[in-house]
This record gives structure tokens, C-alpha cells and sequence, in this order.
């Protein structure tokens, strides 16, 4: 035995010795549990394989000769269920140890000659440790980054700055088990503010900090300020506490933020490698956010802008007749009801919504003579009527942010039948959004008052939408509307401004 052994820490490593001897497992149990291994034996080859099944072990002690059966047959049973054993054969004599063949096959690290000192055997378990710590680090390695990769989309999905940096410190204590870390972020690389609206304002610089750096938000703040005002420094050591601090870079390559912990000595330079890995894709996500965010604001600005120029348009429609003011917002909101009611989506019903209100911008050409007469109009007047859905689609259509509502407006005084105007088409030529703005422009016209009639009642509006179904109306869209109408009391309530609005601008003529 080697001479001036010293008493080893307890490892991590744990062995079964197996031998029908019992002075032999005794012996082996003592001399390596005082080189810090955990040791358990075992005198029947059966009772062992059966604790290695429900136990886990990472060497086998395996004596070749022994009853009720040898030691090949004992590895045979354990290579079924477990590969990953690592198992020395012991054997009385050389000539004895089963032939180099059969050690290859059932997946032998090697055997060992039995005598009265044990220092052969002990380098073999040294050499049998060492490899099971190098799979132990490469399955570790292997672990986190699968779940590096598998919890990287997860980011993408986060919709605001701080949510983001919460969920990335709450990964990493999941990935790494620091039990020592913080994560630190200054507000101002952010610009105006790094949040969607709705979300919880940051605060100025935003912290968070667990084990001995969850109260030591001032400390290493100051720590890291009086040094450097722009930019982070990676550094061994803060304030004498061992600890490794990496950047968060942004795409220009700009520092907006640090993340710092306690890292073992013992796994140091593969968890930096996965955290260098982890925290580009931390700073790849902060990338995308902001420009998300940066291109939701300029979306919310187009959006303003254009319901401005929507305003501005509609009221130069309105303001050409007094008496069909407030006509556009109604056809508008009952063409909205109608494909709600059909089940449309958020983007076809906000199509549908500009579409009603410019449904009649093509009135802007028609002659004052011909719009503004208290009269019924003549076939020649009702002819020049009829060009204002080509001439709304030629204005609409020059403008990029209406070329999906023009053939729409060019379209709503077409019929089912064919016989409506201006091209005559039929069925489904016709763009659903003009069949719906159809119904809801003809149950208006008839339901207001003009210069040149009176109204009809609702009664009398919902008896013609009958009547039309199927030739002037599609069927479906009609029936949809009459529907709606049966709460006719609380939408009048609903638009009364609209109402309103026609009868003040009358009084004031």
C-alpha cells in the first residue's frame, strides 16, 4: 500500500465492492473510504446486481470467481439496464481473468490481481474518477446548453424591458444555480424608455440581486460608477468578493447594462463559455425589443396620421351637403355591426370602418347644381350622380394608405343582379366589404331625411331590405343587419350624435 497516505475529503463518488469474501469487501470498503469515497459492499452477486438497479453507483469492485455465479454473468445482467457503470475486475490470479475478448464486449474498464496491496488498484479508480468526471462536466455542458437553446424563445416573446431582464435572471439561476449574482441595467441606453404602452414604468437604473448581492444595489453601483461613467469593465474581483462581470452589449456594440456572480472554482471555465453563449442571446433579444418597441411607436404615430387625414377627408365630404352630414359616420358604424355580426376579423372590420366613411368622397366632383338640388334629379343629373364610386376609387387610389379601401368604395352601388352601377358586375365580383357597405348605405338613405323626400320609418326601411334580398342586397348580409336592427332603440343611442349634428348644422343654414 502507498506509504503516508493522507485522509481524503469526501468525494462525490461512490462505489459497491462485490466479493463472496467478506475479509475482501471489508478490507476494500476501509481502504477506500479513507481516500474520501463512499463505499458499500456486497457478498452476493444477485443482491448486487438488484442494488445497482435501484441504487446509483459510479464504480463496481467486481471479483471474477464467485457463486452462485461468476462475475461475467453479474456484468451481463448490470449491461442491460445500466451502460454507464464503470466496473474493475478483481481475479486471484492473472491466468484466471477472463480473456481480453469478453472484457471488450461487456464493457470492462480493467482488472485487478489481487494481493496484499492495493496502490494498481487505487490508480485504476483514480483513472476510473477522472473519466467520470470529464463525462459528468460534458453532460453538464451538454444539459445547459440544450436548455440555453430551449429557453431562448422564450425571451422573444417578452413584450417590455423589465419583464425581459427578470425572466433572463430568473434562467440563469435556473441554468446555472448561482447562488451569488446580480444583474444590473442603466435606464438611460434604453432612450425614451424601453416599454409598450400599458407596460409598468422602469425605474432609473433597474437592479436585481440574489444571495449576497440581493441588498448591495448602492455598493455595487458605486463600486462600478467610480470607475467607469460609460462603459463596464470586466473584472476579477469587487470589493474583495470573488466574482466574474460580463457586459451587455447592444448591436452597436454599446454597454447598457452588466451581469455579475460567484462562479466555483471547479466548473470556472465551461460555465463562462455557457454564460458568454447565454448573454449574446440575452443582448440579441434586447436588441430586437427595442427595435420592436421603436417600431411600435413610429406604428402609433402612422396610426395618429392617418386617422387625421381619415377626419380631414370624411369632413370635406360632409361639408359639401349639410343634409347627409352624419350619413358617412352611420353607414360606417352599420357596416362595422354587419361583419362583427358575420364574424370578421379586427383588420377586415377596421377596412370596412374607412371604407363607409369614403364611401361618397367621389361627391366632392358632383356640381353643386346636381348635389345640392331640392329636387329629384333628371336622368342626365342621376347619370353624373352615378360617376362619384369611380371617381372616390381615382382619389383613393392615387393615396397609398387607401388603395385597399378604393375598389371597395368603387364597388358599393353594385348589385347582386348585376343591374347596379358603375361596371354592371354580379355575385361574388363584388367585394364583400361593398356588399355590407350597400345594405348599411341604403337602410341610411332611407331611414334620413332629404331635401327632395321624407324619411321612411324602420318598419317601412326593414320591408325594402326584405324585398331586396337576393337582387339588389346579398341575402346573407341583408339577414345579418335586419337582425341587428331588432335592437334598433339602442343604436339610434348609440349614434345619436350623428343626429344631432344634421339637425344643428340645419338650424344654422
Amino acid at each position: 500500500m502507498r506509504k503516508n497516505r493522507v485522509a481524503a475529503k469526501q468525494t462525490e463518488i461512490s462505489i459497491l465492492a462485490l466479493d463472496d469474501d467478506e475479509i475482501m469487501t471489508i478490507t476494500l470498503q476501509s481502504y477506500f473510504q479513507s481516500s474520501g469515497y463512499h463505499v458499500d459492499i456486497e457478498n452476493d452477486p444477485n443482491k448486487a446486481v438488484e442494488r445497482i438497479r435501484n441504487h446509483h453507483y459510479d464504480i463496481l469492485l467486481l471479483d471474477f470467481l464467485m457463486s452462485p455465479i461468476c462475475g461475467d454473468e453479474v456484468v451481463k445482467a448490470i449491461r442491460e439496464f445500466n451502460t454507464d457503470l464503470y466496473i474493475i475486475l478483481l481475479t486471484g490470479h492473472k491466468s484466471l481473468a477472463p480473456p481480453i475478448k469478453t472484457i471488450r464486449e461487456l464493457d470492462i474498464q480493467g482488472y485487478y490481481e489481487k494481493s496484499d496491496r492495493f496502490d494498481q488498484l487505487e490508480l485504476l479508480v483514480e483513472s476510473c474518477v477522472k473519466s467520470i468526471r470529464q463525462m459528468r462536466t460534458i453532460r453538464s455542458y451538454r444539459d445547459k446548453l440544450s436548455q440555453i437553446v430551449a429557453d431562448s424563445p422564450q425571451l422573444y416573446r417578452l413584450t417590455t424591458i423589465d419583464a425581459l431582464l427578470e425572466s433572463v435572471m430568473s434562467q440563469m439561476n435556473r441554468i446555472f444555480g448561482f447562488e451569488n449574482a446580480f444583474l444590473y441595467v442603466r435606464r438611460h441606453f434604453f432612450q425614451d424608455g424601453g416599454e409598450i404602452a400599458g407596460a409598468v414604468q422602469m425605474p432609473a437604473d433597474y437592479y436585481l440581486g440574489i444571495g449576497a448581492y440581493g441588498e448591495a444595489a448602492d455598493r455595487v453601483r458605486n463600486y462600478l460608477m467610480e470607475r467607469h461613467e460609460t462603459e463596464f469593465p470586466i473584472f476579477e474581483e469587487a470589493e474583495n468578493e470573488p466574482c466574474r462581470v460580463f457586459p451587455l452589449l447592444d448591436e452597436n456594440q454599446k454597454p447598457f447594462g452588466i451581469f455579475g456572480a460567484r462562479i466555483s472554482h471547479q466548473h470556472y471555465f465551461d460555465t463562462v463559455r455557457l454564460l458568454e453563449i447565454y448573454l449574446r442571446q440575452v443582448t440579441s433579444t434586447v436588441s430586437n425589443l427595442m427595435l420592436h418597441i421603436q417600431l411600435q411607436k413610429a406604428y402609433e404615430k402612422l396610426e395618429v396620421s392617418y386617422e387625421e387625414m381619415t377626419k380631414t377627408v370624411r369632413t370635406m365630404v360632409d361639408a359639401r351637403d349639410l343634409y347627409t352630414r352624419g350619413h358617412s359616420d352611420r353607414v360606417s358604424y352599420y357596416a362595422c355591426r354587419i361583419a362583427e355580426k358575420m364574424g370578421k376579423d379586427e383588420r377586415f372590420i377596421n377596412r370596412i370602418r374607412v371604407a363607409g366613411l369614403f364611401h361618397d368622397i367621389g361627391k366632392i366632383a358632383v356640381p353643386d347644381s346636381v348635389l345640392l338640388k331640392n329636387a329629384s334629379l333628371t336622368r342626365e343629373e342621376y347619370e353624373i350622380i352615378k360617376r362619384h364610386p369611380g371617381l372616390g376609387y381615382h382619389i383613393l387610389s392615387a393615396i397609398s394608405s387607401y388603395q385597399e379601401i378604393a375598389p371597395i368604395v368603387l364597388c358599393h352601388h353594385e348589385r347582386i343582379d348585376g343591374r347596379g352601377y358603375p361596371n354592371g358586375i354580379t355575385g361574388d365580383q363584388i367585394p364583400e366589404e361593398a356588399k355590407m357597405i350597400s345594405v348599411a348605405d341604403a337602410f341610411d338613405a332611407m331611414t334620413s331625411h332629404r331635401r327632395y323626400r321624407e324619411n321612411l320609418t324602420l318598419e317601412q326601411a326593414v320591408s325594402q331590405l326584405e324585398q331586396g334580398k337576393g337582387t339588389q342586397f346579398d341575402q346573407k348580409i341583408a339577414e345579418a343587419f335586419i337582425e341587428i336592427l331588432k335592437d334598433y332603440e339602442a343604436i339610434r343611442e348609440e349614434i345619436a350624435w350623428t343626429f344631432e349634428e344634421t339637425a344643428l348644422d340645419l338650424e344654422h343654414r
